[in-house]
């Protein structure tokens, strides 16, 4: 191997924990696998960080040149032994999994029931059937697809049984919700503010009881028209005057 190559090969002291990679299985041995994922030497994946449950043979699981994903564990520079694992370190700890937290996943197996989706917890969350839309689902393949990123919001847990329900369709009433509220909240402009006074004593204006003279009329349009357009240049020139 040339000089060049490896100058760009990654310290061991650059590596930190939970540090992801996608590396290519360069050995097998009864113990685990050597996986090159670009540093100065192969990180072994022991046996059992292969897969969740037992693996009785490696060759079962995977084999030489294959790429895999894998995670950094331990990093130990002095003796240049890097520790990797193939299972998912967990990013999403129990105890910031509470109903009604918005959270974003992956979706990684489908059933006739519903979807379950990987949100970074100990287990994937269940989406059941009925929480994926508003509209009627009779099959969840009918709207995703495995690999797939979706947002959900947590409905409940069970974490005796470290099971997670949780709804695509409240997510996006949820946003819709919020949505709503802020805008309602939105402060009007000088604009619309002027906009709105004119209006109001247009209305009064028109709607002002008048003493009975042998001359009264009705007021005009080009006459509502004028107090229209003199009261929203006076309401104008108001707001800009306080604003100075």
């Amino acid at each position: 191997m040339d000089s060049q190559n490896e100058a760009n090969k990654i310290h061991l002291s650059d590596l930190k924990p939970k540090m992801h990679f996608v590396g290519k299985v360069t050995k097998l041995e009864l113990f685990g696998a050597f996986v090159d994922i670009g540093a100065e030497q192969p990180g072994l994946v022991h046996i059992s960080k292969l897969m969740h449950g037992h693996v009785n043979r490696i060759q079962d699981v995977i084999k030489e040149g294959q790429k895999v994903d894998v995670w950094v564990q331990k990093v130990d520079p002095e003796s240049g032994r890097i520790e990797l694992t193939m299972i998912k370190p967990i990013t999403l700890p129990w105890k910031n999994i509470k109903p009604g937290v918005k959270l974003s996943g992956k979706i990684v197996r489908l059933e006739n029931f519903g979807a379950f989706i990987d949100i970074g917890a100990e287990r994937p969350g269940l989406v059941h059937v009925s929480e994926m839309s508003s509209d009627y689902v009779n099959n969840p393949a009918e709207i995703v697809n495995i690999g797939d990123k979706v947002d959900v919001v947590v409905l409940d847990l069970d974490r005796k049984k470290r099971q997670i329900r949780l709804s695509m369709k409240q997510f996006e009433e949820k946003e819709q919700s919020e949505a709503l509220l802020q805008e309602d909240e939105i402060v009007p402009t000088a604009m619309e503010l002027a906009l709105r006074q004119a209006l109001n004593q247009t209305d009064t204006e028109t709607n002002r009881p008048t003493k009975k003279t042998t001359s009264s009329r009705k007021q005009s349009p080009d006459e509502l028209e004028d107090i229209f357009s003199r009261t929203l240049k006076q309401r104008m020139k108001n707001t800009a005057s306080s604003e100075k």
